[in-house]
């Protein structure tokens, strides 16, 4: 199993950041244009909540598009979410998502474990492109939210 910890200081209140992070609408928002990222739940609603499921599809590997359901299984408002994978790419799924209030913003902190199927194939995938896949996409959200948010 991979465990990744991203982190990001932004110049804005905790009210400005939970109400961006708390609307699933904002994920395509975030997400590389070339990942195809389009959320396909009709009834996802503009706040998440313990025991959502929000479904996806998203084209990684040369537009092939995968399904993806994700469950919000935890929600402390203005302090962390947590989304779990339910169906979809990998064989397991556990990221979260928290924000500290701290001098002239808040800190984003997002802690991702996941893990592939297929064995030592897949750990052989994971190594030569998907953990760079995912590196990938958070500095793409990096350098958006700092354009959007600074």
């Amino acid at each position: 199993m991979r465990e990744l910890y991203f982190k990001q200081q932004l110049p804005v209140s905790l009210d400005e950041a939970w109400s961006f992070f708390s609307n699933p609408a904002n994920l395509q928002a975030i997400t590389p244009p070339h990942m195809g990222f389009t959320v396909t739940s009709r009834y996802h609603g503009e706040k998440m909540y313990a025991g959502q499921i929000i479904r996806y599809i998203v084209k990684p590997i040369l537009g092939i598009p995968l399904k993806w359901c994700t469950e919000i299984t935890r929600v402390e408002p203005k302090k962390y979410f947590v989304d779990e994978q339910r169906f979809g790419p990998y064989a397991f799924w556990h990221h979260q998502h928290h924000f500290t209030e701290v001098n002239g913003g808040v800190l984003m902190e997002d802690i991702l474990n996941y893990k592939v199927p297929l064995g030592i194939l897949g750990n052989v995938v994971d190594a030569l492109f998907i953990q760079r896949e995912v590196d990938s996409i958070f500095k793409y959200r990096r350098e958006i939210l700092t354009r959007k948010f600074v």
